[in-house]
């Protein structure tokens, strides 16, 4: 399945080094399918947003996905994905930008006719093919609605899509230069958070986080002297402070790094997806990597 991560040291600016991939060994080669692309987001000084990202179609975007990337920024997110919808193409590589913010997810939506015909012109924002962009697009346009209120902008977004259209999953990741926001809905894939304190649990070491089977690693020594929070889809260290979010959870973590969570969608979609009710391709995408 996707790999999910986000990171806030705000109102601090980090130096961080993100391994999106790690080079394979012989073992994950063959017994794990490999990821369909990578990104990473995060923000100039300024506030204004950057992507680096590929989809792994030729070598050369491995090589691209496996090399050290050294970034500055308050907040940061990055993605692992296995494609469920849309090709191999970099327009179709998370993280995606609307109106200065970045979104990642990993799930599954259907019904994207009727999603297409809900956004009306705002069709217009969505680059590429993904059932993913989409859902962002809709909660850009709830956002204006609600007058630029992202909060607001999920949860309604969130509520009209599992009211009325097929769901596997939601969970997402969205950042501004200062603030995040994740949601893990429903229980179908696991979504954490680590409210780390400077230094870790020990309180005098940087950050160092790898995934499994060789998905993204991460690594910041100015996080041995400022706080940050974070949120993975697993846990990514030995910190005993990780802690799984409830199914229909709503985080929001604020310039400063104060976080609020509630519940925001307390009951199932009205149409669960399951596995065997998805294509092959969004089936194996949504399969532990």
């Amino acid at each position: 399945m996707c790999r999910l991560f986000g990171l806030s040291s705000a109102p601090n600016r980090t130096h961080a080094t993100f391994w999106l991939l790690d080079a394979p060994d012989s073992l994950s080669r063959q017994s794990r399918r490999d990821p369909d692309g990578t990104g990473l987001g995060y923000f100039a000084a300024d506030g204004t947003p950057h992507i680096d990202k590929a989809p792994i179609a030729a070598y050369r975007d491995r090589t691209f996905a496996e090399d050290a990337r050294q970034v500055q920024s308050a907040t940061f997110l990055a993605h692992v994905r296995f494609a469920s919808t849309g090709g191999l193409d970099p327009r179709n590589t998370h993280p995606f930008q609307q109106d200065g913010r970045l979104f990642a997810h990993n799930g599954v939506i259907e019904g994207l006719d009727q999603l297409d015909a809900r956004l009306g012109d705002d069709r217009s924002l969505v680059g590429g093919d993904t059932d993913s962009e989409r859902f962002f697009a809709l909660i850009t346009r709830e956002t204006r609605q609600h007058d630029g209120d992202v909060t607001a902008g999920i949860e309604r977004a969130a509520h009209w899509i599992t009211r009325n259209l097929p769901v596997f999953a939601l969970n997402l990741v969205l950042i501004t230069p200062d603030e995040l926001w994740a949601l893990r809905y429903p229980a179908t894939h696991e979504l954490y958070v680590l409210e780390r304190q400077a230094g870790g649990q020990y309180g005098s070491r940087h950050l160092d986080h790898s995934g499994s089977h060789g998905r993204m690693r991460v690594h910041s020594e100015h996080l041995a002297d400022h706080p940050a929070v974070v949120v993975a889809s697993e846990r990514m260290d030995d910190n005993p402070h990780w802690r799984l979010m409830e199914p229909g959870e709503l985080l929001h973590v604020g310039p400063a790094l104060h976080t609020d969570r509630r519940v925001i969608l307390p009951d199932p979609p009205s149409h669960q997806l399951t596995l065997d009710d998805l294509r092959p391709e969004a089936a194996a995408s949504q399969k532990a990597a």
